[in-house]
């Protein structure tokens, strides 16, 4: 019985000791509960979520507005012989055969130069680069030429590849331009993906008796892969959508030739849907034409998307 009244005062001057050192707090610092303040605040983060709200409700409807026009106006003209048909001047003949089949050639050229050049330089600068000034410099413009506009790539395509290299408006300086164009986009993603492998993958592999270029051949790239794919997926869709680029490179919108080699001249899938948009005018029936491209178009990006969505779940689960 004593040992517990014990425990009891001592419990009950534990208590007490809380409140008079929690007083002593109170009245030291002051603290003041403004409860017309708190209202304020919490009357402020309502409104800005309903704003918010209301935002994405008018984009999803303004896009849902789009698709279905879309939608509409090329019913009746998206069929297998406009998928197989070549280009021609009277549009109930005309087909995207052609753009399809240089969309293809343009991104075989894209694919393989974007991804060697952009996963070399992300591993070089995470893995070999002695850190300092010189890094950060690079690293920042790298990052700051990921949101150059599209248009100025075009010029410096131009200007490269269209008139110092005389390739004009073929397939291989539509390829390299576009290579420019997403080289940022995947440098940076896969920078955050190799940074992002722990730290102690990289200790065991060395523990283990590897080397660096092992360790990352063989550890780093396997746990980064998930971010890297996903990153050059997303890059390799915007280039397929750009058009700014190959209309300053001069890409033609006729070609009645389908292009047989990366130094013939060609036409893609957004720059047919350029010029059927300007053409309108001219010919109402290039406004279906438009549409169902672009059905086409989207079509190609949703696949994309769905695309880096499966490798990015599948290699989590496999790391």
């Amino acid at each position: 019985m004593r040992g517990l009244n014990v425990n009891l005062l001592s419990e009950g001057r534990g208590e007490s000791m809380l409140e008079i050192e929690q007083a002593s707090v109170a009245e030291r610092y002051k603290v003041k509960i403004d409860s017309s303040r708190i209202e304020r605040r919490v009357r402020l983060n309502n409104g800005l979520k309903h704003l918010f709200s209301l935002s994405t409700v008018f984009a999803l409807v303004v896009l849902a507005i789009l698709l279905y026009r879309i939608g509409v106006q090329s019913m009746g003209w998206l069929d297998l012989q406009f998928l197989t048909s070549n280009l021609s001047r009277f549009a109930e003949k005309a087909g995207i055969y052609g753009a399809i089949l240089g969309t293809v050639y343009l991104m075989l050229i894209v694919v393989p130069v974007t991804l060697v050049l952009g996963v070399s330089t992300a591993i070089y600068l995470e893995e070999y680069a002695t850190k300092g000034r010189i890094q950060r410099f690079i690293k920042v413009n790298i990052s700051n030429l990921a949101s150059v506009p599209s248009v100025i790539f075009g010029l410096l395509g131009l200007a490269v590849f269209g008139r110092m290299f005389n390739l004009g408006s073929s397939i291989l300086a539509g390829g390299l331009t576009m290579s420019l164009l997403v080289l940022p986009t995947v440098v940076v993603a896969s920078q955050e993906a190799i940074k992002a492998v722990p730290g102690f993958l990289r200790e065991a592999s060395y523990g283990m008796g590897a080397d660096k270029w092992t360790t990352i051949r063989k550890v780093v790239l396997p746990v980064a892969l998930p971010g890297i794919l996903t990153g050059s997926i997303l890059a390799m869709s915007r280039a397929i959508g750009e058009t700014a680029p190959l209309v300053v490179l001069g890409i033609p919108t006729l070609i009645l030739k389908v292009p047989n080699s990366l130094l013939d001249d060609f036409t893609a899938l957004p720059i047919q849907i350029y010029y059927w948009t300007l053409d309108t005018v001219l010919t109402p029936e290039y406004a279906n034409l438009a549409a169902a491209t672009i059905v086409v178009l989207l079509a190609v990006l949703f696949v994309l998307n769905s695309v880096a969505i499966i490798i990015r779940n599948k290699f989590q689960k496999r790391f």
